[in-house]
């Protein structure tokens, strides 16, 4: 489990990195798209950690805190974007 929520968490920030390297809007707005699925994905492995009794509910409170945070942040970028693009 460890494993897996480190590999979906490094994922949102390498497809992001990823995609702005691409210099092409629609490119870019699909890997920020990848990185929203990973970042969805690392949220659902916090609720398996939880349901499984590997962390609290305090930890997983902080975690959906973060995700929604990041996914504002994030959504508002694709936005962004996509606006650029036309």
């Amino acid at each position: 489990m460890v494993s897996q929520i480190r590999r979906s968490s490094r994922s949102i920030g390498n497809n992001i990195s990823e995609g702005f390297g691409r210099y092409h809007f629609q490119e870019n707005i699909q890997f920020c798209r990848i990185a929203r699925g990973s970042l969805n994905e690392t949220l659902d492995h916090g609720i398996i950690a939880f349901d499984e009794g590997y962390i609290s509910e305090e930890k997983l409170k902080e975690l959906r805190e973060i995700h929604d945070k990041t996914l504002r942040i994030l959504n508002g970028y694709i936005k962004y974007l996509q606006n650029c693009k036309k």
